[in-house]
């Protein structure tokens, strides 16, 4: 059971965190413009961030749970429809430009304050607090155990912090950058099919309790 939950926040997780959005720009532009430390020093602030969506969100599900189970329940529909609903926007997103510039750029960004913005970009996405709160909805029930719960938080985390640190690595060598960015719409359109595929098995999940 632990294990069936773990892939299910593991695999959405991974379409969270691959789909281009504003968390991959500014990795993507600080790495261009600043340095490669300060990706990765970005990529750690977007996991910070990260974090604190998972504290709260597994909180917010705990008090719930313990209130209405009721209530619960609902919460576990709306939030497989609205994993469906993300990957059908997904499916149907239009092509968009990255920015590739020829000639090295000057930020006057200081490399510390890298943190504070993959912090702050990653926490003040409100896309991101529906994510997590609709995708804990679906792997935790009143009997999940506490090491469970932190399991699956921290499985998102990590993968946040490996993906934005992986995409500060390669991307500032401006080929694979190049390459990387004319096949944003195909990633985007992969990740919604799975994103469908999943929220449709939660629903049919929530049919056969």
């Amino acid at each position: 059971m632990i294990f069936s939950g773990w892939l299910t926040v593991f695999i959405l997780g991974l379409v969270l965190v691959v789909v281009p959005g504003p968390n991959f720009v500014m990795t993507l532009r600080n790495s261009l413009l600043i340095s490669r430390r300060a990706g990765l020093l970005t990529a750690s602030g977007i996991a910070l961030g990260g974090a604190t969506h998972v504290a709260y969100s597994l909180a917010g599900v705990g008090v719930i749970i313990s209130q209405s189970i009721f209530l619960f329940g609902v919460l576990k529909w709306l939030g497989a429809a609205y994993l469906v609903w993300l990957g059908i926007k997904a499916l149907r997103a239009e092509k968009r430009a990255l920015v590739v510039t020829d000639t090295p750029q000057v930020s006057r960004t200081p490399t510390r304050a890298a943190v504070r913005i993959g912090y702050l970009t990653c926490l003040l996405n409100p896309k991101s607090t529906l994510f997590f709160f609709a995708l804990f909805t679906q792997v935790i029930g009143p009997d999940t155990s506490l090491p469970a719960r932190l399991l699956y938080g921290m499985t998102v985390v990590a993968l946040q912090l490996a993906w934005y640190s992986c995409v500060a690595l390669v991307i500032s060598q401006r080929t694979i950058q190049r390459r990387f960015a004319a096949a944003t719409l195909w990633i985007e359109r992969l990740t919604g099919a799975a994103m469908i595929g999943l929220g449709i098995r939660l629903v049919l999940a929530r049919r056969a309790e």
